[in-house]
């Protein structure tokens, strides 16, 4: 019998992170492309010259949504963000991004697909539920293909960071006895999550709207007042913060830094927030620190929990999606250790506990 095929997907604001393949040994091997689905009528034909744009399109609702990491060569002049409102997981752009993403992996049959969403989306049940039906059957895919996804499973987004901490670290088994705090500043929400071993602790986890968007426009609005222009270029904003490089704005090197004061209040009400939550940590073993804004929430996290120390994990914007795949292909394994494709219809419960089996 073939084992059942685990993959994982999470649709971010920003990126939309998932598991290409899995090699030999369970390490999954993960590809990203930006959270941008560009709709039209009739599917994209065929570029009459030139490199071909790494895109595919995926038709949802009688439109065809171009997806990919050439996705911003489809873009309008004017591109609505279609993530950024809170059930953001129920828009036909975000089904576009995430069968995209299953395209991506070049497989017709998935056993279970884990994906993820923001701790207080998550906490509303009723939209789990809407989502886990919606992408569990059959869907079509771009030239006639299609794919059957058997069975799903939505989990808060910070959770799969534990899961890939303690793989990584090799101390899952110490992590069941542990308290832990996963914080996963992300594109549009900062999310955090209270864990006793394995389970999250609900009534100390939440997410805010104070993601790295806020920081982006923050700082775009400060370069619209001195320019005295509606400066909007967040991509280039968001590649002089990480890389420490004056951004070129009307054709001369611009200084950032003046608008930093402000943008770094961002982080610091965002950790604010989480400490209503979450308190003083005192009780906390770990704080882990992920995601794709890691770089610019780790001073404010810092300075919150000084007492602590925060780990770090590689690659923080893919932790996630690397824990969901460890944990799904950890819930079709029997207690024997035999994986067997029909214990993935067996209602999973928790996936917190599925490292118990």
């Amino acid at each position: 019998m073939m084992d059942p095929v685990v993959r994982a997907v999470d649709v971010g604001r920003g990126s939309t992170k998932f598991v290409a393949q899995v090699k030999e040994d369970g390490t999954p091997l993960c590809e990203m492309f930006p959270s941008q689905a560009h709709p039209s009528e009739t599917p994209r034909e065929h570029d009459a010259w030139g490199a071909k744009r790494k895109t595919v399109v995926v038709p949802i609702d009688g439109l065809y949504y171009e997806v990919g990491p050439d996705a911003h060569l489809a873009a309008d002049v004017f591109t609505a963000n279609m993530l950024q409102n809170d059930h953001y997981c129920n828009t036909p752009e975000y089904m576009a991004l995430l069968l995209g993403a299953v395209q991506y992996m070049q497989v017709d049959h998935i056993d279970l697909l884990v994906v993820g969403l923001p701790v207080a989306t998550f906490k509303q049940r009723r939209w789990v539920a809407m989502l886990e039906q919606k992408v569990q059957g059959e869907h079509q895919l771009n030239k006639g293909k299609c794919v059957t996804i058997a069975r799903v499973k939505a989990v808060a987004q910070p959770s799969g960071a534990l899961m890939y901490y303690g793989v990584a670290h090799n101390k899952v088994a110490e992590l069941r006895k542990e308290r832990s705090l996963i914080v996963d500043p992300g594109r549009r929400t900062f999310d955090w999550i209270v864990t006793h071993g394995m389970q999250q602790v609900e009534k100390r986890s939440h997410s805010v709207d104070r993601g790295m968007f806020d920081v982006l426009q923050s700082i775009a609005d400060g370069i619209s007042r001195i320019t005295s222009s509606q400066y909007r270029d967040y991509d280039v904003i968001d590649r002089a913060l990480r890389y420490g490089k004056k951004p070129v704005i009307f054709q001369a090197d611009y200084d950032i830094s003046q608008h930093l004061p402000m943008a770094n209040k961002i982080p610091e009400q965002a950790v604010a927030e989480m400490m209503r939550y979450v308190g003083d940590a005192a009780d906390i073993k770990n704080i882990i620190l992920v995601g794709g804004a890691a770089f610019f929430y780790k001073k404010a996290l810092k300075s919150a929990f000084a007492r602590h120390t925060i780990h770090e994990l590689k690659d923080p914007i893919l932790a996630n999606v690397k824990g969901f795949q460890y944990a799904g292909a950890a819930f079709v394994k029997s207690p024997g250790g035999a994986t067997t494709a029909a214990r993935v219809s067996v209602d999973p419960g928790q996936m917190e506990t599925a490292e118990d089996a």
